[in-house]
């Protein structure tokens, strides 16, 4: 008998337990014997006191959180394939084709104009605390590595600094300070910083604002993200920032003008209101509408990102994107975000993420055939080492450019943070202490990025992004190693041969050939006898 795809009912996310761990119904995720007088250590219990905060994962603001679902299909499903013959973008020299001469670079843009160093870019870091809190080590480490970062939606509406008139920003503190952290630290060209917008960011008129106050050049229209099919949320613990947020048009739930929740939260009944965006209303009308007025405000380059909708909405943003001749899509898959997500929605919601990959890679394969535009793309959903970098690379061929990221690059942000906190505090913990106690000793790439940007930038460097730059180092060099194995030696040589399907599932939902099918046809040639 099968096992359950999902596990309802009780998961680290929400602080939530089974009494009977070993025995539960599948389906509900009950105990198979519920107890009278047990003080519900369940969702079904916690449920019972704490109603609609159990929808969210916790602790808020000091966690990001992704889908336990367990899918017929996935990344794991696929191997990558090495040859012991040739090579691609490089000469067949032994002495030449090794792996640190793979070239990790490419381009994108109507003109090519933006330049990245590696096939990877943080998709979309908002206005929640767990972005904030890390945002200099997410800003910083990407710029030094010239990768892309995208400021999320809800930054402005969300900073109490914000200086809005007429209900249009006029003047900011937070979006200013996060654009700055990412371009003082760029070298050489390489990367950008994005600004995106959801309903509430474009009647703000924030990327108006970015392009003209700040220089921003790359705009992304937002339609959604993977970790969740409404707007974004965040949770708020101060009564004035909650009525400010009223102000500004936000949904803020319960209601933070209201006398009795007024007097209810103030005698500690809750402690937490919660900020809601608003869902778009996509129309080919106004997609093209917005298109042209971002375009007529300066933007020089405009990318679209959605989430894992049904498949008529990822046909609609392949072929809007392809009309209107945007300059990256991004299609972010469902299971992962920054800590505000409703967790059954994460782990419940939207078209599995190699699924959704398939399709997409099916449907911008209809419009090639047809020679018609098809942007540059970048999948999203989860993605974390090197191996699945490739496979989403490979999958996605020759569509798929590059791969967006978030959790795995905020761990990263976090973990060098949080040590460069023991090192100040003589506080290093004995795992970390074998290696060293100061930032060179610990972080290995801390020396070589001295020696690339100087002693005084160096110095300048928080531990967060010196985490950041080490984890990229450590992605660039094993995907490197995986394309060598694949004699691919620049990214525009990968394939989706490149991968093999190790179930039939795997095979017929994405059109990648079961591993003992590849080379069928080269392995008849090389069988078949001399004549």
């Amino acid at each position: 008998m099968s096992k359950p795809f999902s596990r309802p009912n009780a998961s680290a996310a929400t602080l939530t337990k089974n009494r009977t761990e070993e025995s539960v119904v599948p389906a509900s995720g009950m105990c198979v014997t519920c107890v009278d007088g047990c003080i519900g250590m369940c969702e079904i219990g916690k449920s019972a006191y704490r109603g609609h905060e159990v929808i969210y994962p916790q602790p808020f603001g000091v966690i990001t959180t992704a889908s336990e679902k367990t899918y017929p299909v996935d990344y794991t499903h696929f191997n990558i394939m090495g040859t012991a013959t040739g090579a691609h973008g490089i000469e067949a020299d032994s002495d030449k084709a090794i792996f640190p001469a793979v070239d990790l670079g490419l381009t994108v843009g109507h003109d090519n104009g933006i330049r990245f160093r590696y096939p990877w870019i943080i998709s979309g870091i908002g206005s929640t605390n767990i972005a904030t809190n890390n945002w200099e080590g997410l800003a910083i480490g990407s710029a030094l590595s010239g990768t892309g970062l995208t400021i999320g939606e809800n930054v402005v509406g969300m900073d109490p600094q914000s200086i809005i008139k007429n209900g249009r920003v006029v003047d900011t503190v937070d979006l200013k300070r996060r654009v700055k952290l990412y371009t003082d630290y760029q070298h050489d060209g390489y990367g950008a910083i994005v600004v995106q917008a959801n309903v509430e960011d474009t009647r703000l008129g924030v990327q108006e604002y970015a392009i003209e106050k700040l220089g921003v050049e790359v705009v992304e229209m937002k339609w959604g993200q993977g970790a969740k099919n409404i707007g974004g949320e965040v949770k708020i613990n101060d009564l004035k920032k909650a009525q400010l947020l009223h102000e500004r048009g936000y949904i803020v739930l319960p209601d933070p003008t209201d006398p009795l929740v007024i007097e209810s939260f103030e005698k500690k009944a809750f402690k937490e209101f919660e900020r809601h965006s608003r869902v778009g209303m996509v129309t080919e009308e106004s997609f093209a509408k917005r298109v042209e007025e971002l375009r007529a405000a300066g933007a020089k380059y405009i990318f679209l990102k959605t989430g894992a909708y049904r498949p008529a909405d990822l046909a609609r943003a392949v072929t809007f994107s392809s009309r209107y001749k945007i300059d990256m899509l991004t299609v972010d898959g469902a299971g992962g975000g920054t800590g505000m997500s409703p967790w059954r929605m994460m782990n419940e919601w939207g078209v599995p993420l190699v699924n959704l990959h398939a399709l997409l890679n099916q449907y911008a394969g209809r419009l090639a055939e047809r020679g018609e535009y098809v942007p540059p793309i970048a999948v999203g959903g989860g993605f974390a080492f090197e191996d699945m970098i490739y496979k989403g690379l490979a999958l996605g061929a020759p569509f798929v450019k590059m791969v967006g990221m978030a959790r795995a690059a905020i761990a990263a942000a976090m973990v060098g943070k949080t040590i460069g906190r023991t090192i100040d505090e003589g506080q290093i913990p004995v795992y970390i202490e074998r290696f060293g106690n100061t930032r060179e000793e610990i972080f290995i790439s801390a020396n070589e990025l001295c020696e690339k940007i100087g002693r005084d930038e160096y110095n300048r460097i928080p531990t967060g992004a010196l985490g950041l730059y080490t984890y990229y180092e450590r992605l660039a060099q094993g995907l490197r190693q995986l394309m060598a194995g694949s004699r691919k030696f620049a990214l525009e040589h990968i394939s989706r041969d490149d991968i093999a399907a190790l179930t039939r599932e795997a095979a017929d939902t994405t059109g990648i050939q079961y591993v003992m099918d590849a080379d069928k046809d080269e392995v008849e040639k090389l069988l078949a006898p001399r004549s």
